[in-house]
């Protein structure tokens, strides 16, 4: 009799709100059941927030429209489902920037942990990510993220947005979100990276591309492709094509996070519309950490499953990329890592009641509480950063002394690839050699385009 007394209760709580978060109601046309990743189902919502009430939109009685569909890949097989969903109307939901489009993500405390790393990187735009309760067709489902988007748009990522089946030979290579995918996709062309594996790029603006589109696409990437791989890195010209310092800040999130799909899938790039547009690492998605003892860069460390680091093992050759990632570096370690404790505290224990919900409402094998979880991953991220530091990429033959601050500089000239120096740098790759007042000199490789 006891057992099923505690069985029942069991049930009971898992299919209760706590109310100590934000609770989204969503019913569906006829109560259909979701079932589908390409076809959205008409239906309504409303939110209510106890703790800030301005942020309650709808109710009941007067719900808000939206569809509603599947997303997700390895996601999407467990019991657990993740949604995308598109508001009849742009909404500023819980405080987010206005938007038709959001994603209802499985809770994990990695995806808040790493968008906010990804806002202290200052990669040029970040998805906002919000714990909420979810009622579906008056089930309740548990705990989920509220997260935007990666779309390009005036309140995500603001950049200019290519047309479709778009054919001007002038604004072709600009505009661009893509994705560097290990799935296959029906919107995705394909290239050999090198002798071992392949490189699947799934375009998400434009989705639908002209012929003129696909094929200088399919170019541009071979082109960066064998940028990348020139076994002269002195003289490579990789940089011309790919935002240097965006990509070391990209560098350094996935390996604090220790996330082995980093430059595996979901590697997402994109091109601005400017005269020095160069393709830009980021926005961030689908963010993991293996909270393991890190013995080496996370795209060399074996995993349960197998993956291909696309571009990395390359761009850590490049001296240029090293400097950027030390540069990078050093606005983030020492003095930002407390507030992203910090940070990461006031996010995550906020969800305490809920996650105890849950583990019961999903069946949960690990009985920790969110505290433990949470300080297992803060000792898992803090251990990460130290033996980073202790390993700050260098590339082969690099000169990485630093300068005696009583050293002067007493001359700057730049060097082309003809041999011909200048004062100025000159359009292109340049050499620039710096001489101080000991006689002692440096070089650098600048890229200059003009």
């Amino acid at each position: 009799m006891t057992l099923i007394v505690v069985m029942v209760l069991s049930k009971q709580v898992a299919n209760a709100q706590t109310g100590t978060l934000p609770l989204m109601q969503i019913e569906t046309q006829g109560h259909r059941p979701i079932t589908s990743k390409t076809e959205y189902i008409p239906g309504t919502y409303f939110i209510v927030d106890n703790q800030n009430p301005e942020f309650s939109m709808g109710s009941a009685e007067n719900p808000l429209p939206l569809e509603i569909k599947g997303r997700g890949h390895s996601s999407w097989q467990g019991a657990k489902k993740p949604y995308k969903l598109k508001l009849g109307e742009k909404a500023p939901l819980l405080g987010m920037n206005k938007h038709k489009h959001w994603a209802l993500l499985k809770f994990y405390e990695p995806t808040v942990a790493g968008m906010e790393l990804g806002n202290m990187m200052a990669m040029d735009w970040t998805p906002s990510t919000r714990p909420m309760e979810v009622v579906l067709n008056g089930e309740y489902l548990g705990l989920y993220l509220l997260t935007e988007t990666n779309r390009i748009g005036k309140n995500r990522l603001n950049i200019y947005e290519q047309p479709n089946w778009n054919v001007d030979e002038d604004t072709l290579p600009y505009g661009w979100l893509v994705e560097v995918d290990n799935y296959y996709e029906n919107n995705q062309i394909g290239i050999r990276e090198n002798d071992s594996w392949g490189m699947r790029i799934t375009y998400h603006s434009p989705d639908s591309l002209s012929s003129a589109q696909r094929q200088w696409l399919l170019g541009e990437f071979q082109g960066m492709n064998a940028a990348i791989y020139d076994q002269d890195k002195i003289n490579s010209t990789w940089e011309e094509l790919i935002d240097v310092d965006a990509m070391a800040r990209y560098f350094i999130i996935q390996e604090v996070l220790d996330n082995s799909d980093g430059f595996h899938g979901s590697f997402y790039l994109h091109k601005d519309l400017a005269d020095d547009a160069r393709w830009v690492a980021g926005p961030l998605w689908d963010l993991s950490c293996n909270q393991r003892q890190k013995t080496d860069y996370t795209f060399r460390m074996k995993t349960s499953y197998g993956f291909t680091p696309h571009w990395i093992g390359e761009l850590i050759k490049d001296a240029d990329f090293c400097v950027a990632v030390r540069s990078a570096w050093k606005e983030f370690y020492p003095e930002q890592v407390q507030s992203w404790m910090e940070y990461i505290d006031e996010h995550l224990l906020l969800c305490n009641e809920a996650f105890e919900q849950e583990k019961v409402m999903w069946k949960y094998t690990n009985q920790a509480t969110l505290e433990e979880r949470v300080e297992k991953l803060k000792s898992a991220l803090l251990a990460n950063i130290e033996w980073f530091n202790d390993n700050l990429p260098t590339a082969a033959g690099e000169n990485t002394n630093v300068v005696p601050v009583n050293r002067e500089i007493v001359k700057v000239e730049y060097v082309n690839m003809a041999g011909v120096k200048s004062a100025r740098p000159w359009n292109g790759v340049n050499i620039k050699v710096t001489t101080y007042d000991d006689g002692s000199t440096s070089t650098t490789k600048v890229v200059v385009k003009q």
